[in-house]
């Protein structure tokens, strides 16, 4: 999570803001306007979710995609938003992951942020695509000027039609955990099963009266939200009689995304690699250190005791894109879909904008049959290192309002 571009999206942001650029407009289409959606869940269950119907296709089929650090203001760059609508118009998935850093600092108002949120979720929303959101570090960076937090934040994006967060379960770190059921193609029981949680922000200042200084400061999984995954997946298992496969989605790498690229916890040689290579069978590209929490949170544990999350894939890291096979279970990346964000060095520095392809078929015994990325040089979007910065969409009436929040 490389710090080195920061400064620079900022000042060309505020160098738009005062008509310093000529902005390219975006022309989204009026349909897809989200609308009014009245639930009455005055408690989280995570486990259930009997509202939203996640399910199979006829052929025993369903694909996700994964799209991470947006990250942009309310003048996004046209080219994030070209790659999202591409990808989503070739893969045509069932459901659309936005895992973390959806926005990003800039954003001067309330309605700057709630434009930079509409603009991130209208390719879905004009597709009919059903979506959900997980936070990342970045995504509370305007809440100082702007005023909205997370959890205003979830509100709204909760108001759209095709979205499909819950508040989230209580009395535990973060906002919006949760999990989604898919029933299989009968609709009789649940085939698989989804895992979005907030890995966080930042590390608090001090633990114990002890700084963070020489530790990485980011945010990590806690443990009360490791019990409620445990628990919970001990609960499905006994509702639906069987372990559910499932993936898991997180902001913020484990520790042990670092431990698989080396095949080891404290040797980072070439020849580590070159092994866990072999051993781990990784494929993709890793340009920048890992960039996880100072402790381990014992999710990793948690998933191998239980022995029902296939996979668990982040972002954060913009230009790391590999995904290998640690002891049984799948750890990955998916690069940076934002073409406002930092990425590689000088003239590369959009080669790896992309996303992530999951495909899932009911009829496998671990029903993640595979996944890959999918980049922007793949559809011809130009990778010019440089600022295509567009005026915002227009946010549909009922959002700026903001009435109705479920409870």
């Amino acid at each position: 999570m490389s710090n080195q571009n920061e400064n620079k999206v900022f000042n060309r942001r505020d160098f738009i803001k005062v008509g310093g650029m000529t902005t390219l407009a975006l022309t989204m289409a009026s349909a897809g306007i989200p609308g009014v959606n009245l639930l009455n869940t005055t408690v989280a269950h995570a486990e259930t979710n009997d509202d939203v119907k996640l399910q199979f296709n006829p052929n025993g089929k369903f694909k996700i995609v994964q799209f991470n650090d947006t990250q942009d203001d309310e003048h996004i760059d046209r080219r994030t938003i070209q790659l999202m609508e591409k990808v989503l118009d070739n893969e045509k998935p069932d459901f659309v992951v936005l895992n973390g850093d959806n926005i990003s600092g800039g954003c001067n108002s309330e309605l700057e942020m709630r434009q930079a949120m509409n603009n991130v979720a209208q390719p879905m929303e004009q597709r009919g695509i059903k979506w959900a959101v997980t936070f990342g570090n970045h995504d509370e960076d305007s809440t100082p000027n702007g005023g909205l937090d997370e959890e205003a934040m979830l509100k709204f994006y909760m108001a759209y039609k095709y979205n499909v967060n819950q508040p989230g379960a209580t009395g535990i770190n973060g906002t919006g955990n949760m999990n989604l059921l898919i029933r299989d193609s009968a609709g009789k029981k649940a085939a698989f099963n989804l895992w979005l949680l907030d890995s966080g922000r930042y590390a608090p200042k001090t633990m114990g009266g002890q700084d963070f200084s020489g530790y990485p400061t980011w945010d990590w999984i806690r443990f009360n939200q490791v019990s409620w995954y445990y628990e919970t997946s001990k609960k499905l298992e006994q509702q639906i009689g069987n372990k559910v496969p499932s993936l898991m989605f997180i902001h913020i790498p484990l520790w042990e995304h670092r431990f698989m690229w080396f095949d080891s916890v404290d040797s980072r040689t070439s020849a580590d690699h070159a092994r866990a290579v072999d051993k781990h069978q990784i494929v993709g590209e890793r340009n920048e250190d890992e960039c996880p929490g100072p402790f381990n949170s014992g999710m990793f544990s948690a998933m191998l005791d239980r022995g029902d999350v296939k996979g668990v894939f982040c972002g954060h890291d913009h230009v790391n894109t590999y995904m290998g096979n640690y002891f049984g279970i799948l750890l990955g990346y998916s690069g940076s879909t934002g073409f406002g964000a930092y990425g590689l060095p000088g003239a590369e520095r959009n080669r790896l904008r992309g996303a992530r392809v999951f495909n899932l078929d009911e009829n496998k015994q671990d029903v993640l049959v595979e996944t890959h990325m999918v980049f922007a040089k793949d559809y011809g979007i130009d990778l010019t290192a440089n600022d295509q910065s567009a005026d915002p969409a227009p946010v549909p009436e009922n959002k700026k309002q903001e009435q109705v929040i479920r409870k």
